[in-house]
């Protein structure tokens, strides 16, 4: 027997074999070449903007309104780095915890008890583990209101079981290669999503969940879904639990989020090969094409689930290994791993309402899905990421045109906007501009005759969109995570986290230092309407070390922001100095130095920078430099951990922050020794479902100011 944290699946493992351009040739081609850099900052400015005046992309909103003023200024003193075994936070700011791993969303169940006894059904009411992406939803009157503070729905995801599993008595067991049921259905109840109503406390603008309340509830692996969009009922889908190939049971590894103007959640399954494995001998049964897609997405024959939720004796287990078994698909399980990958919207406001995996947006490692402002009678606009080495950038424009009566419109509303829409995949080109590639059947190439996939319809487009959108000449990007929508002006940041694989003769001009360990972040702006066909981009911030150690500092970074491996982002959305942008770090190339952290960012616009040349000799441009006015690290989390998922309230006054997998690297169940023991070791005395627990739990985070004023501005 072992107890063995989960370490088989690779995040950053390479499945994009195809011929396409990196984002590293592209951007060598474009700013190696000497009259470029001979042009001054003017002639860089020039190219980058394309003569595309900033008006054609303001940030009205549905009424056609002016935008919120910009933040002008930080007011908070930058966090010192450290390695403390708790969040840290500037002065004049405090912090509780609102709910951790196991905590009780309705009364009649026990309280965590720090020791693993909770049992595998309680968790379909517990809060799951390894917090994630978040999103508030403003409450009133049991309906949705983005004007309000004091009320709401916080949906957050729980994106996988975190080693080394405070779930369990003794952390994860192995026997003669078989995982216990107990501990499986335990992991399977505590992946997913919470949803819990929260409320102000009397007299401040910190905030609690409300246990009890008829709005909590848990959407988990095992929640049965529908299947809509082009891809419900398509052949690739039909398994024993789904005949017709329009249901599906659960959801998995969901990472980053996103929101509907109508008011529903959007929660996206990222690493879902963390729950599957296929069968050796496997390739043997299946059709090229089957193998062909299977490669392309990470499931070889003979891949072990590396949860060993397929182990346990059981016909319910047996969905976790996609294998042929049967005398044809709806027979056995073979195509399960279709069923994951896709964003999945959950109406918080209805209990009831069944959860619907939308495929028109495609599927692949989905980070997030990160929505444009709406505006009335232009289409909405979502943008998505693929986060694995060399994967790429989409963006889904829906058919419908935004009507604001629709908010409050439910699973209805998802229908009619997210059902039917166009998928386009992004292509950087040399001299700054791009195009979003459309991935419909039927067009350029796109359809049976397709030599790499034969695709059929558009369900098998969306559903194999990364090999759709290799055949049209996507640009590779390195690891695309969370993204976000400047409401100001409409330029759409995404953070590629890093490359600590990148070699001296792959030097490019936005990845200028050998051995990338420290990531950066991109953007782009539309030429014209959210929905438009090309854009303009630049790179806004490279991250660095200020000590000099790893990756060149071209960002300009001091000690007060200086950052590694960007991951998390999200632009403030509040009604009065919306516009400030929260960079969140999943880090190990800076954590000899200091603990993962949070920062606040006045950002700029694609074009303000200028040229500078790495000490390798590399030429490349970059935003702005960052100033200790414009980008200033806010808050530090606890040892181990990761600083993700983050929401400000409408009138700017509470922050949601997570805390995912302290104290993830070791443990010692039977002396209690743990590399972190928050959040027991920061809770108050008084705050007795976490006050003095060793076992370290993923947590959501509220931080107010104690004046009770506005956060960082």
């Amino acid at each position: 027997m072992s107890h063995t944290p989960v370490s088989e699946y690779d995040d950053n493992e390479v499945v994009n074999t195809s011929a396409n351009a990196h984002m590293d040739s592209i951007l060598a081609a474009r700013l190696s070449r000497r009259s470029t850099l001979k042009g001054g900052i003017g002639a860089t400015t020039a190219a980058l903007l394309g003569g595309v005046g900033l008006s054609a992309c303001g940030g009205d909103d549905d009424d056609g309104g002016t935008p919120n003023p910009a933040p002008k200024s930080l007011n908070f003193s930058a966090v010192v780095k450290t390695h403390a075994d708790k969040v840290s936070v500037p002065a004049g700011y405090q912090i509780s915890i609102l709910h951790a791993l196991g905590d009780p969303m309705q009364f009649g169940d026990e309280s965590w008890k720090d020791n693993g006894s909770e049992t595998a059904e309680s968790y379909e009411r517990r809060i799951g583990d390894g917090h994630d992406g978040m999103y508030f939803f403003g409450m009133k009157g049991g309906r949705f209101d983005a004007s309000v503070s004091d009320s709401g729905l916080l949906c957050v995801n729980h994106e996988y079981v975190v080693a080394p599993y405070g779930l369990h008595a003794n952390g994860r067991t192995v026997t003669d290669g078989k995982r216990p049921a107990a501990e499986v259905d335990k992991e399977i109840f505590a992946h997913g999503a919470s949803v819990v109503e929260v409320k102000r406390k009397s007299g401040s603008t910190d905030m609690e969940m409300v246990r009890g309340s008829r709005y909590n509830r848990r959407v988990h692996s095992a929640t049965p879904m529908d299947m809509t969009g082009p891809a419900a009922g398509n052949s690739h889908l039909v398994t024993k639990l789904s005949a017709d190939g329009r249901q599906a049971f659960g959801m998995n590894n969901n990472c980053a989020c996103g929101y509907t103007p109508w008011g529903t959640y959007l929660t996206c399954e990222e690493n879902y090969l963390n729950v599957l494995g296929r069968a050796a001998g496997d390739d043997a049964t299946r059709s090229a094409t089957d193998i062909v897609a299977l490669k392309r997405y990470g499931l070889p024959e003979n891949r072990k689930n590396p949860y060993g939720w397929d182990t346990p004796e059981g016909e319910k287990y047996r969905r976790w290994n996609s294998r042929v078994s049967g005398a044809s698909a709806d027979q056995d399980y073979r195509n399960v791993f279709n069923s994951f990958g896709w964003v999945v919207e959950i109406d918080p406001f209805r209990p009831d309402a069944k959860p619907a995996k939308r495929s028109g947006l495609g599927r692949f490692n989905h980070e997030g899905a990160w929505p444009a402002p709406a505006k009335a009678g232009e289409p909405i606009v979502i943008y998505s990421g693929d986060d694995a080495r060399g994967e790429y950038i989409y963006k889904f424009v829906s058919e419908a045109k935004w009507n604001p009566a629709d908010i409050n419109g439910g699973m209805t509303a998802g229908a009619k906007y997210l059902d039917k829409g166009t998928l386009y995949v992004a292509k950087f080109n040399a001299d700054g501009s791009g195009q979003w590639l459309e991935l419909s059947f039927g067009k350029n190439g796109l359809d049976a005759s397709n030599k790499a996939y034969p695709f059929a319809n558009q369900g098998d487009v969306v559903m194999f969109a990364r090999l759709a959108a290799d055949f049209m000449g996507a640009t590779k990007m390195d690891r695309p995570e969370w993204g976000g929508v400047n409401p100001l002006n409409n330029e759409v940041y995404m953070t590629l986290t890093n490359n600590s694989n990148r070699k001296a003769e792959d030097l490019n001009a936005p990845n200028p230092r050998v051995n990338n360990q420290n990531g950066q972040i991109v953007r782009w702006r539309e030429n014209g309407a959210q929905s438009a066909t090309t854009f303009q981009w630049d790179i806004y911030l490279f991250g660095a070390r200020v000590d000099g150690k790893q990756n060149e500092n071209l960002s300009g970074l001091t000690d007060g922001n200086d950052f590694s491996s960007p991951d998390g982002l999200y632009f403030d959305q509040r009604s009065a100095g919306g516009g400030l942008l929260w960079i969140q770090t999943d880090d190990g190339a800076y954590t000899d130095v200091t603990n993962c952290m949070m920062l606040a960012a006045i950002p700029g616009k694609v074009g303000d920078g200028g040229k500078v040349t790495s000490k390798d000799g590399q030429a490349t441009f970059v935003g702005a430099k960052a100033t200790d006015a414009t980008v200033r690290r806010f808050l530090i989390g606890p040892f181990d951990c990761e600083i993700t998922g983050v929401v400000v309230t409408p009138d700017g006054k509470t922050l949601f922050f997570n805390v995912q997998h302290p104290g993830e690297a070791d443990a010692d169940f039977a002396t209690n020794k743990f590399t972190s023991y928050w959040p027991g070791n920061q809770a108050v005395a008084s705050d007795t479902a976490h006050a003095g627990h060793k076992r370290p739990r993923s947590a959501t985070v509220v931080v107010t100011r104690t004046d009770g004023g506005t956060i960082a501005i």
